[in-house]
């Protein structure tokens, strides 16, 4: 009999700690399946961000290094370069990369440095209570914005995938979503391909995912896939905003 649906070999048989309703979950099995599906488990190394994904190595099935808060992507940079025949990617939350990590993000992206980085946005700081991040969106309440986020005084949201892709050593940079199969075919096919960028040594590769936080939102998990289509990808255009095999 065919098999035609089964558990990643990459992922672990452990409880997960998130929140109902948060796409953490499906995000770390699009990952695993992609590592599953190009053979490359036992040479692949996660560094894992502070934030909501701290305990990522009891997910995966394959070395997870814990990084202090944001230094992910230079931790990656080291670990590249001293193994270059390993797969290495980051896998970051908004807070991680784009606040306290966003000197480590933007130089890694600049030298073209071969590393897959995964970026999940859910617009707030989801580990420590819903406080604004770099990502919070103008006018969106948090419990650091009950009035919700002013631009004069809070300035405006970081569109990272846009930021990634504007620098001309990045290999490809996109953004996309979880809210639908449809959606999640697309993360697969982006993940994936931002890995094997990383086999055929094409340079840097950027990932960004736009996720729910129904707990911190104050939303059901409906309500929270709701607001991530009408609401988030308003702010956050998805689509591909770099690929350097689709430049003349």
């Amino acid at each position: 009999m065919k098999v035609v649906f089964e558990k990643p070999e990459s992922l672990l048989d452990n409880k997960t700690i998130y929140c109902p309703g948060c796409n953490h979950g499906i995000i770390h099995r699009i990952v695993a399946e992609c590592i599953d599906e190009l053979k490359i488990r036992e040479k692949t190394i996660g560094i894992a961000p502070v934030g909501c994904a701290v305990l990522l190595y009891d997910y995966f099935n394959f070395d997870i290094i814990e990084a202090p808060h944001g230094r992910a992507p230079a931790m990656a940079t080291a670990m590249k370069r001293v193994k270059p025949n390993l797969t290495i990617f980051t896998y970051q939350g908004d807070g991680d990369l784009a606040s306290i990590g966003m000197a480590e993000i933007m130089h890694a992206a600049n030298r073209g440095d071969s590393l897959t980085v995964v970026f999940v946005n859910n617009a707030n700081y989801g580990m420590t209570g819903g406080q604004m991040a770099p990502t919070t969106l103008p006018g969106q309440k948090t419990t650091t914005t009950p009035a919700g986020r002013k631009t004069n005084e809070h300035g405006f949201p970081f569109r990272m995938a846009e930021i990634i892709g504007s620098l001309p050593a990045v290999a490809f940079s996109c953004r996309t979503s979880v809210t639908n199969p449809k959606n999640i075919m697309k993360t697969k096919k982006a993940i994936k391909k931002a890995f094997q960028n990383q086999l055929e040594n094409k340079g840097f590769s950027f990932v960004e995912v736009l996720s729910t936080c129904p707990t911190n939102w104050g939303m059901s998990p409906i309500e929270a896939l709701k607001w991530v289509d009408e609401t988030m990808t308003a702010f956050y255009p998805l689509g591909t905003f770099k690929d350097i095999d689709e430049e003349v």
